[in-house]
């Protein structure tokens, strides 16, 4: 008679890889939902002053943004070498604040209107004087929540 021998070597199963790809995707998916794309596209350089007081703002979503600086390199031709205010997308004058402040304002509901901060974004070459003018704006659009952007002083005292 024959003797029949049992394999007792079995070892260890391989991976199941058929849900892999459902895990892929739905970490795909989450990573689309929860990104924020960029509002704006920045056309002039910023190089932010130093701050010694520097505070964190606690809600992005509500702070509007004025840039103030000297146009990118490729803008040059196009808007010239002096500093230049960004509203949102576009070159805009001082006389344009106030139109800015409304269609910002009209964005939000009620409770955020007052609680709506805008930033300003100036390079450390732009004059005061064009501060001073925009913060005159926003004075008269009753917009009088103002915060300057400006990065940590690196030295310590």
């Amino acid at each position: 008679m024959a003797r029949f021998k049992q394999k007792n070597d079995k070892g260890t199963p391989g991976l199941n890889m058929g849900s892999m790809s459902d895990i892929i995707f739905m970490l795909l998916f989450f990573f689309m939902v929860i990104t924020t794309m960029r509002e704006s596209t920045l056309f002039v350089k910023i190089n932010a002053p130093k701050g010694s007081e520097v505070v964190k703002l606690e809600k992005k979503s509500l702070v509007a943004y004025i840039n103030i600086g000297v146009p990118q390199e490729s803008y040059v031709a196009k808007y010239g070498t002096e500093p230049r205010i960004q509203l949102n997308d576009q070159i805009s004058e001082v006389s344009d604040i106030r139109h800015f402040v409304e269609e910002e304002k009209a964005q939000r509901s009620g409770v955020e209107k007052d609680l709506l901060t805008f930033a300003i974004k100036a390079d450390c070459n732009v004059k005061m004087g064009t501060i001073t003018d925009i913060k005159q704006e926003l004075r008269a659009s009753n917009a009088l929540k103002i915060f300057y952007n400006a990065s940590k002083d690196a030295r310590k005292k």
